[in-house]
């Protein structure tokens, strides 16, 4: 039996919900509202000490960090296989992992903050706002409230703007003269990149390769057409948050560009 503990926005807990769905798997699933804080509770906490989702349960055994989740459903149902059989395709479809988990996932982290997740912080009394600001003492403090207040205009988020302008230009190159990431085939290497990509695209960033990067304009037009991208994209996430992610993101857009401009 697969049971997956996920939340609908996280980019991460996305990445497993692909690989069950493309292999054909039947899973259960335990929402976990990571916004509420679920993911601290003691027994939650005892599934994956660093509270954070996703995490795979097959039959009673343990297995966490998303990258790893999908490798590990591939090797335990060979059928309809995510990983190329050519070792140089195997090394690539790696390599787009340890990127993301690496440099992509920490930009993305800083970027929807940004634009998006510090607005319903904001949102809250004085008292409030500035208890976030100090809540992991005077060190962090004056990092914190420039993130807070001053979002994409921080020189964090333009960091992370560029580390994604960097990706994209990368995903178009590779793409030139395939379909594909890694070999001839859909793999683990889209399954990792897929929900980042998507992420951008919630912010209402797609400008950043649209009009830009045909190659990967096309690869993205494919991706959303599969059957997996509306149910294990959208399915689970709260109308609330995706209306704030493109409402933010459409305002935000602007100051993207000036940045990227910059």
């Amino acid at each position: 039996m697969l049971e997956l503990y996920h939340h609908g926005t996280s980019v991460c807990a996305a990445k497993p919900r692909i690989a069950l769905f493309e292999k054909g798997l039947e899973w259960k699933g335990h929402y976990i509202d990571i916004l509420k804080g679920e993911q601290f509770a003691p027994g939650y906490l005892k599934l994956n000490p660093k509270g954070v989702v996703p995490t795979l349960i097959h039959d009673g055994r343990i297995i966490r960090e998303s990258t790893l989740i999908g490798e590990y459903l591939d090797e335990a149902f060979p059928e309809k296989p995510l990983r190329p059989g050519d070792p140089y395709a195997r090394l690539e479809m790696r390599t787009w992992g340890k990127r993301i988990d690496e440099e992509v996932f920490p930009a993305t982290s800083v970027i929807t903050f940004a634009i998006s997740h510090r607005h319903p912080v904001l949102a809250n009394p004085p008292a409030v706002v500035e208890e976030y600001i100090n809540k992991l003492g005077p060190k962090e403090a004056p990092r914190r409230r420039a993130r807070l207040e001053r979002g994409i205009e921080t020189e964090e988020a333009h960091d992370a703007l560029k580390v994604f302008e960097k990706f994209f230009a990368d995903l178009d190159a590779a793409l030139a003269n395939r379909q594909w990431l890694a070999g001839d085939m859909f793999s683990l290497a889209e399954v990792n990149v897929i929900p980042f990509v998507n992420r951008m695209e919630m912010l209402r960033t797609q400008g950043m390769w649209e009009g830009k990067h045909p190659h990967m304009t096309a690869w993205w037009k494919r991706i959303k057409a599969r059957p997996f991208f509306e149910p294990m994209m959208y399915g689970f996430v709260p109308p609330p948050l995706r209306q704030l992610m493109t409402e933010k993101g459409n305002e935000c857009w602007p100051k993207v560009k000036a940045a990227l401009a910059g």
